[in-house]
């Protein structure tokens, strides 16, 4: 798929945003700043990238507790988001919510989730709405492969094809359900092959190469769009670090991680574009280095807002007797 020098670049500069966002935001929770827990996406980039790439931005998306890369890929503010860390009034939710809760409905990023297959009924809801609404956008709904042995997982999957919805479900399969790993739980080798129960195409590809992604997306996101139902894409990739802080990883060796790291998504998508002729040297630095100044300036507009007064703790609560 030809794709412009223009775009190719934007979409390397967003994965590199979202690995310098993860860095930074592991920087400053070590220093205290991070309000609760935080699940770094590092690792991942090219499956948010090579998939929100393909949206508008009238499209949704869903996400999971690791949703800083979606947020970001789908476009979201960096200050924002950093803010909301950080636990400031400036942030997303108004420094509530943290950081498995960000959302932001102008751009058609309906919020992170800290349950695991949260997400997947709110996706296949906005894709039923898009049907009702005769519009033309779609939905992509992100979960991890501990999400395929939830209910959601399968009631949802089987209403979109019953419905025909515009949704495209893709599993970031990191071979991990926080420490279980994905062969002590589930038989089948390739979450994909789950969607023939469904009468759904099911694809998997390769989730550290991002061009890969990009293009399997592309088929999935189009066949959406022009009212032929859902996908079922599994991504095949894997996190770097811990599920959360404080993982000690005994689940997993470090030859596993080192072996892995070999396949850094930024690493292989920089190497193709310069393959390519596409990127130079000096403009990967000038790329890293605004990128940098953009995390900065997120960290500082986060450190100077205020925490929310004490008074607006019951502010914002919705509570049902």
């Amino acid at each position: 798929m030809d794709l412009s020098k223009e775009k190719l670049l934007e979409m390397y500069r967003t994965m590199l945003k979202i690995r310098i966002f993860e860095e930074t935001a592991l920087y400053e929770s070590s220093r205290g700043n991070v309000q609760g827990a935080l699940h770094l996406y590092i690792g991942e980039e090219a499956v948010a990238v090579g998939v929100c790439a393909n949206l508008r931005k009238e499209d949704y998306i869903t996400s999971t507790h690791r949703g800083h890369g979606h947020c970001i890929a789908k476009g979201a503010d960096v200050k924002r988001m950093m803010a909301e860390l950080f636990g400031k009034v400036t942030g997303y939710c108004k420094g509530k919510g943290g950081s498995m809760h960000i959302a932001d409905f102008s751009i058609g990023m309906l919020g992170a989730n800290g349950i695991v297959a949260g997400g997947i009924g709110m996706a296949t809801g906005a894709a039923l709405a898009i049907q009702m609404r005769k519009t033309d956008q779609v939905t992509v709904c992100f979960f991890g492969d501990g999400a395929a042995n939830r209910g959601p997982f399968h009631e949802g999957l089987n209403m979109a094809a019953v419905w025909k919805l515009p949704v495209v479900f893709v599993c970031e399969n990191n071979r991990y359900a926080q420490w279980t790993p994905q062969e002590k739980v589930t038989l089948v080798t390739d979450i994909a092959d789950m969607a023939v129960a469904y009468g759904m195409p099911g694809v998997s590809v390769d989730g550290m190469d991002v061009m890969a992604v990009y293009e399997t997306a592309h088929q999935a996101i189009s066949r959406a769009r022009r009212g032929e139902g859902p996908t079922l894409v599994e991504c095949k990739t894997y996190r770097f670090h811990g599920h959360s802080l404080g993982d000690a990883q005994q689940y997993r060796s470090k030859e596993e991680v080192a072996e892995w790291s070999k396949r850094d998504p930024i690493k292989l998508f920089q190497a193709f574009l310069q393959d390519k002729s596409l990127l130079t040297e000096a403009e990967a630095k000038q790329i890293e280095e605004s990128v940098r100044r953009e995390i900065e300036e997120a960290v500082e507009f986060a450190s100077s807002s205020p925490f929310p007064p004490p008074e607006e703790v019951f502010e914002d609560v919705v509570s049902k007797a």
